[in-house]
Formats: C-alpha cells, structure tokens, sequence
C-alpha cells in the first residue's frame, strides 16, 4: 500500500490543476479559429462592432475586444484598416506601435481586435494619406477638406477569422 500513495498523491494533483484549468478557460469568451497579428489574446467577452460606438463615452476611451467586418486596408503595408456596418458606420484601425501589419487582401473578412477604442478628430492631411494609401483617385483625394470626428480603434492584437 505505500508504494501506491506517492502514485495516487501525483494523480491527485494532476486532477485538481486540470480542474483549475478549465474553470478559467470557461470563463473566456469562445474564440473562433484564425491567424494572429500581433499580440495573442484570450478575451472574456467579445463586443461587435456595431455596439461599441454606445460603450465608448464622448473624451473616454475603452480597452476591449471587438469582432467586426473589414473594410479597407491601407494598400501600401498593410498598416492600418477599416471595420464597416452595412449601415455605413465606419471606424478606423491602427496597429500599436506600428508593430504589425495585416495582409493587404483582406476587405470583407470578419476580424476580431484587442485594444482600446476611442473617439478622436482626423486632421485633413492624414485623411487625405490613407486616402491614397487606399490607392483613391486624385479627385477623391482633393474632395477631402473637412477634419473628421471618428470612432478609432488602437489594436494591439488582431485575430483574423478562417
């Protein structure tokens, strides 16, 4: 019988850590498979796109994980992208610290981003920018006069869903 109590000690304790594990794993949201830019994240819960513009206080900002459709993406790097609603809201994306970009052929496909979001005015010469980066025409580019009052979002992780 002493020679089976270390045995049933360690299987013991392999069963409680197991046990541990999954509690925590429950509590995250369900992610669905993809590839990772980025930092790799485990997110609670994921906000869609189109409520997160009502979580975001007017001089606030909010670090969460939003899933959203991608609409534009910066044709030079890959630097930066759009998240679209069929409705026309729209809100920019830009990667933190410049430390990854996304493919370039991705207009279309559902992504799921960690960070924070937040309001901010764009001035006339970067909208003009990622207007050509966007690869606009030259008149769509000079149509550009007003700054513009726009949902932002700083991505420091971004899954993009297969």
């Amino acid at each position: 019988m002493k020679r089976y109590f270390p045995f049933a000690a360690l299987l013991a304790l392999v069963v409680v850590l197991a046990a541990c594990n999954t509690s925590k794993q429950g509590n995250a949201a369900e992610v669905p498979a993809g590839d990772t830019f980025g930092a790799a994240f485990q997110p609670k819960t994921i906000l869609p796109f189109a409520d997160l513009s009502k979580k975001v206080a007017e001089g606030d900002s909010l670090q969460t994980t939003v899933r959203g459709t991608v609409g534009e993406v910066c044709q030079v790097k890959g630097c930066w992208m759009t998240i679209t609603e069929a409705n026309g809201d729209e809100m920019m994306v830009r990667f933190k610290d410049y430390g990854f970009f996304m493919p370039k052929d991705i207009s279309g496909k559902e992504v799921i981003m960690n960070g924070k979001a937040f309001f901010r005015v764009t001035p006339v010469d970067e909208l003009r920018h990622y207007a050509e980066d966007a690869g606009k025409s030259e008149a769509e580019i000079a149509a550009i006069t007003q700054p513009k009052r726009e949902l932002s979002f700083l991505a420091d992780g971004v899954i993009l869903v297969k």
